[in-house]
């Protein structure tokens, strides 16, 4: 059986493992944002293509406990959006531009449910400290 310290040192690491893998689930829709309406560099070449990232566990057998990490990150396999613009150098032959497969409201809704989940793990590491103190502070008196 565990002591307390270990018990804080594990939900800490778990709860760092998740600020892990929401910051680079961030950084990934972050740059789905970013590429939203690039065009290809050449005349009817594809555009930027939505990544979308993955998740795992792993069991951490120093903390014998089970945490999060970043996964593979997958290219989404939807088709992209297609505008006729024939004036764009982008356009192929019949005059029309393919656009990236990325949808702007998605990805601003993937990107508050990661914040939520970093902004829950922090809560986790903020509310272990705290037990931390208090233990301290009892063990004070």
């Amino acid at each position: 059986m565990a002591n307390d310290s270990s018990d804080f040192a594990r939900s800490m690491a778990i709860a760092t493992s998740g600020l892990r893998a929401q910051a680079g689930r961030m950084r990934v829709i972050s740059e789905n944002i970013a590429n939203a309406d690039s065009t290809s560099h050449t005349a009817g070449g594809d555009p930027y293509r939505r990544k979308v990232p993955t998740f795992s566990s792993a069991l951490d057998r120093t903390l014998d406990a089970q945490v999060v990490t970043l996964g593979k990150i997958r290219p989404d396999q939807s088709s992209f959006r297609v505008k006729y613009e024939p004036n764009n150098p982008a356009a192929d032959a019949s005059g029309n531009v393919k656009y990236p497969n990325v949808n702007s409201v998605v990805e601003m809704t993937d990107m508050r449910d990661a914040q939520r989940s970093y902004e829950a793990n922090l809560n986790i590491i903020s509310a272990t400290r705290r037990m931390i103190q208090r233990t301290l502070d009892i063990l004070k008196t």
